[in-house]
């Protein structure tokens, strides 16, 4: 009796293997960590702070024909293969211009000769598009797919990245879909702000500052940003914090008290802050200021590697490329580093044939 109660047991134990062995096409197993034929991969992209993630299986083509027979036209497919393929936005987007919350959605295809409807579904930890259903979709959008050079394993890729928007495309065989993902960057960004600025972040000044540049540098709420900048200076009086109030003060229309702040910003400025801040000047075109601060610079500073720099620029401008010549020999002097020290005698070769350096 004991002996017969054991072969059933044996048996159904066999059977439950067996099952699970047959639990897909290609005789791969559910219940091991083995190579499957249609290989995992992820692939993420950070649009301002923003992740977008794909998570996904790679099928092969295998010289088969894929549209309208291997992935019949007019039916919901998975969009990779095995379990669900898979989005994730970590904050609200947008979907060819259509409103989209964060989270994971399983991510279907309906694949059309001129149009593919492109799936976001709520379930997102299913096998495929076995069980799909539509009363579970979040959002569907419809793209036209294009003629692609051919990719024999399914990849999915982001093109055309901007600061603010994607284009996430699939790749298979000789076709291409794409769909634009667009992120409210400085909203997002300005609640991040809120967020992390209540953290430990509010007793230092770095992090108020950059709050504040970032702001400045989108011309976001320029009255918070002085506000930051403001709480910045309160916890340390720094060159850096001085001379963003300057220029928030500057963009604000208040110039007397952005030049106020900018003179306090350049007594506290190092010798390397202050050629750094040159150097800016320049770049916005403001040679004449961006001198007068070279020249400030060597009456504190005179005898640091960067003085001698500035001072360069003044002469090479000036036309005056000897002296020139001579300031970047007494850089070379005082130069901290290969790296600099090659850049400078590159200087001095360009001096030397009389080409001028702030060009």
């Amino acid at each position: 009796m004991h002996r017969f109660r054991l072969l059933v047991l044996l048996s159904g134990v066999l059977s439950m293997a067996s099952l699970c062995h047959a639990q897909t096409a290609t005789g791969e197993t559910l219940m091991l960590d083995l190579p499957r034929q249609s290989q995992h991969a992820r692939i993420t992209q950070r649009i301002g702070i923003t992740d977008i993630t794909i998570n996904y299986h790679r099928p092969l083509a295998n010289g088969r024909q894929i549209w309208g027979k291997v992935v019949p036209y007019g039916q919901v497919w998975r969009a990779g293969a095995n379990e669900n393929t898979t989005i994730t936005f970590s904050d609200p987007v947008t979907i060819e211009g259509q409103a989209l919350d964060k989270g994971t959605y399983g991510l279907h295809m309906i694949p059309g000769e001129n149009q593919w409807t492109v799936i976001f579904s709520k379930t997102s930890t299913a096998w495929g598009s076995f069980s799909y259903k539509q009363d579970e979709d979040a959002l569907r959008v419809t793209v036209k797919p294009q003629t692609a050079e051919l990719h024999d394993a399914l990849a999915y890729d982001f093109d055309d990245l901007k600061p603010d928007s994607t284009v996430v495309t699939l790749r298979w065989d000789k076709v291409a879909v794409p769909f634009k993902v667009a992120v409210n960057v400085n909203d997002i960004v300005t609640a991040s702000l809120h967020r992390q600025i209540r953290g430990l972040n509010q007793y230092y000044w770095e992090g108020w500052d950059d709050a504040a540049g970032y702001l400045l540098a989108n011309k976001i709420d320029l009255d918070e940003a002085l506000k930051d900048e403001d709480q910045s200076i309160q916890a340390e009086e720094r060159f850096d914090n001085l001379l963003n109030k300057s220029r928030i003060l500057e963009t604000l229309g208040r110039k007397d008290a952005a030049t106020e702040f900018r003179n306090k910003a350049l007594e506290k400025g190092s010798a390397l802050q202050l050629y750094f801040y040159g150097r800016q000047l320049q770049r916005d075109k403001k040679q004449d200021e961006a001198f007068a601060v070279y020249r400030s610079n060597a009456k504190r500073f005179p005898d640091y590697w960067t003085t001698h720099v500035g001072l360069a620029r003044v002469y090479s401008g000036q036309g005056d490329f000897d002296n020139a010549v001579k300031e970047i020999q007494s850089a070379l002097a005082g130069v901290p580093d290969d790296a600099n020290k090659s850049n400078l005698q590159n200087y001095i070769k360009r001096l030397q044939s009389k080409d001028d350096i702030n060009r």
